[in-house]
């Protein structure tokens, strides 16, 4: 049987240093030992110092049963802690070869990972730690803000230890941290305040404790142990993960030794599922602390945690209380719907103090509204042009606005806005000018990794480091992000009602315009038609007596001006009459009635008789529907329509007319309405090219010449005025030389049942 160690002895380097597989390390620290078993208890990992601990080798161990070496009780005990939850909290007390052990057990994959640590021989009591742990409870319920929380912490969890230093560790957006809270020796320097990069604490790092919350280092100088297995199979590895005793990363090793530290603690703070912080407790000798005491600890961790959301309520309860009662002011105004009403919200004082602004600008339209310190209405635009080119969305806020609008960088009353769109083009934007800061870092931030011919190392330099931030405000918080925003929505909804007041008070105006126009030009038309008929009628007269008058007998060509003159005058009667028809259709529904289309065809028939028999016709119509129309509309549509046919008849046959229709109610779309009823009126008659299709319906409009056909050009729009009152349409199809097709469309009625497949 060939064994072989699984130690991870890769260099890191700059291209690998974010990857490090810190959590396969194939070593773990000296003070305890490591088994790894497979599912049916056979020893798969060993670790090198069994031998320390037991009178076992680990290459006598590998490849064994376990009960064949420390019994079947040893391995019935172990099975019923793994599987029991509750246990789980507390270490195993176990006794291997007359030796008692604390043993935690974990499942990776398919390997149960036991490891063994001494039993502690000073035990502490659980009677005392609880009465601790009570004690600090009663401390916490008097602490308001999160920092002196954390305070507590640092000094409890630092009694309850005996660690040198305890510090809360808080990780910021990019996960650089900061000392939050410190509690330590009186003869060390204080590190409360200092700042660290994210490089500190990488990637893999963080992730290790999200899923192991608790880590121990005993001693930084110690040498890593070997963890051994059976060579059977290649790329053979254990995850250490969740491991007590797993081996530390080399670099993280080296920085600890940098900073004089001989053992620590770290305890994860986990909050809204990310790494909120660490309590981090260092000792500048080696140490160890028993399972009870580790519980303890990581108890202290299980306060702030839940505690963080409570306490940053407190922290931001006086600045939420300030903008609300802004915001109450603000809402509480009584204005009137008129643009200088902006001028008026945007004077007042409470609208700085919304968010803890310097200054503001509402933009309505062309016009800008400021007060306070603001950019200039160049700047302001440029900041708009940015955001509208970038996308950044209707609400939009930064502590850094030059990262957003460079040609800015230099302008220090502008450094922080929060940016709301207000609708058509409109914004409100409030401004905070730059703050200067100050932030103290542990060692050079830019240095924290050196690179030699050996890898990577973490920098050997702590002493404090400044650093001046500019270009930046004051970072927004939330409550005054939440009051800008109710209150834009606020506003927004003010112009909406404001622009739809100017709309409605400008229909209005036109309206009442429109209606005057109206009624001037139904004057003027009834006026001019009524007033045209008596001198007409005169000339007809006139020139009627000069044919019959038998006492002189007028000569030929006099005779034919007359019969002329006769004619024009008949012409502008029937076009005068027909004006007044089209005029007089109104849209209304006051006359809308069911009507029975049959009874008008029949009636119209009988009307057209004398016109139908002197043009030799043929009228056929099939069974025509129901429908709500203006009866008397319908006869006039219908007598157009076969006049027309009538008209333009061809010489070459006898007219024919055939009217069918929709024998029940059928879905029809044409220009995007929905028709449930048809009609059709087809003749034989001359036709027309179909390009003419809409411009017959067009009033005035005519195809032939009046020498040709009579008539005034005003009977198919007629029509289509008579169909658009009656809420339908009306479309025509012709051929040349063949004949005629208008279709009559009428919309549904409401008692139409239809089955649309």
């Amino acid at each position: 049987m060939k064994i072989k160690d699984i130690v991870n002895r890769d260099l890191v380097t700059l291209t690998n240093c974010e990857h490090e597989p810190i959590h396969i390390p194939g070593s773990i620290q000296p003070h305890g030992f490591l088994l790894g078993i497979t599912l049916d208890w056979k020893i798969d990992f060993c670790t090198g110092n069994i031998s320390s601990f037991l009178d076992l080798k680990h290459d006598a161990v590998l490849g064994h049963k376990f009960s064949e070496l420390f019994g079947s009780d040893a391995q019935k005990k172990l099975y019923h802690y793994l599987h029991n939850s509750k246990q789980l909290v507390f270490p195993l007390e176990l006794e291997l070869q007359e030796k008692s052990f604390q043993i935690s057990i974990h499942k990776n994959g398919n390997t149960y990972i036991i490891e063994a640590e001494p039993l502690s021989t000073g035990k502490e009591q659980l009677a005392d730690i609880y009465a601790q742990t009570i004690q600090f409870v009663s401390n916490m319920n008097n602490t308001r803000s999160l920092k002196e929380l954390c305070a507590l912490v640092a000094e409890g969890t630092r009694e309850i230890t005996g660690y040198d230093r305890v510090m809360i560790y808080r990780f910021d957006a990019d996960y650089n941290g900061e000392i939050y809270a410190e509690n330590c020796r009186e003869d060390l320097e204080p590190f409360l305040g200092l700042h660290y990069p994210h490089t500190d604490i990488p990637v893999q790092a963080r992730e290790l404790y999200m899923k192991n919350q608790i880590r121990l280092i005993v001693d930084i100088g110690y040498e890593p142990v070997p963890i051994f297995t059976i060579d059977d199979k290649e790329n053979k590895n254990l995850d250490l993960s969740l491991s007590v005793l797993r081996s530390t990363s080399p670099i993280h090793v080296e920085y600890l030794k940098n900073m004089g530290v001989g053992a620590t603690l770290t305890i994860s703070l986990i909050h809204h599922d990310r790494l909120w912080g660490l309590i981090a407790c260092h000792h500048y000798s080696a140490k160890n602390i028993s399972p009870e005491i580790r519980l303890a600890a990581k108890l202290q961790g299980q306060f702030i945690t839940s505690q963080i959301d409570l306490r940053q309520s407190n922290d931001e309860y006086e600045i939420s209380r300030k903008t609300n009662k802004a915001l109450e002011r603000l809402m509480d105004l009584n204005l009137v719907m008129e643009h200088k009403s902006f001028e008026r919200i945007c004077a007042n004082p409470e609208l700085l103090k919304l968010c803890n602004a310097s200054g503001v600008s509402i933009c309505i339209g062309n016009t800008k509204y400021k007060n306070g310190l603001t950019p200039s209405d160049e700047e302001i635009e440029k900041i708009i042009q940015q955001i509208h080119l970038h996308e950044y969305g209707q609400t939009f806020s930064t502590n850094k606005l030059s990262n957003f609008v460079p040609d800015l960088v230099d302008y220090k009353d502008v450094s922080g806005i929060i940016y709301h769109s207000l609708g058509n083009g409109n914004n409100i934007i409030w401004y905070r000018p730059e703050t200067v800061a100050e932030i103290n870092w542990a060692g050079d931030p830019e240095k924290a990794i050196i690179i030699d011919s050996n890898g990577l190392h973490p920098r050997n330099s702590f002493n404090l480091w400044k650093q001046i931030i500019k270009h930046q405000s004051k970072i927004w918080l939330q409550p005054e992000i939440n009051a800008a925003s109710t209150f834009a929505h606020s506003l927004h909804n003010q112009i909406i009602m404001l622009l739809l007041s100017e709309e409605e008070e400008k229909y209005r105006n036109l309206s009442e315009v429109l209606r005057e126009t109206n009624l001037e030009l139904e004057n003027i038309n009834w006026i001019s038609t009524h007033d045209l008929q008596e001198p007409l009628r005169k000339i007809q007269f006139i020139a009627s007596k000069v044919l019959s008058d038998t006492n002189e007998i007028p000569s030929l060509s006099i005779i034919d001006s007359l019969q002329r003159v006769t004619k024009s005058a008949n012409r502008m009667q029937n076009l005068l009459v027909d004006i007044l028809k089209y005029t007089r259709i109104k849209n209304t529904k006051e006359s809308v009635q069911k009507v029975s289309l049959n009874n008008i065809m029949e009636e119209t028939i009988i009307e057209m008789r004398d016109i139908i028999f002197e043009n030799k016709a043929t009228v056929k119509f099939e069974n025509l529907p129901e429908v709500h129309a203006v009866p008397f509309l319908m006869k006039q549509l219908f007598s157009n329509i076969m006049q027309n046919s009538l008209k333009y008849a061809s010489l070459e046959r006898l007219p024919e007319i055939h009217i069918t229709a929709s024998q029940k109610p059928e879905i029809n779309k044409y220009s995007n309405k929905v028709y449930c009823h048809w009609i059709s009126f087809s003749d034989n008659g001359i036709g027309f090219e179909q390009e003419y299709a809409e411009s017959i319906f067009k009033i005035f409009t005519r195809l032939h010449t009046l020498e040709k056909y009579d008539g005034s050009g005003v009977g198919l729009a007629l029509c289509k005025k008579i169909m658009q009152t009656s809420h339908g349409n009306i479309r025509a199809f012709g051929k040349l030389n063949k004949g005629t097709e208008i279709i009559l469309y009428f919309p549904c009625d409401p008692s139409d049942t239809l089955t649309i497949n």
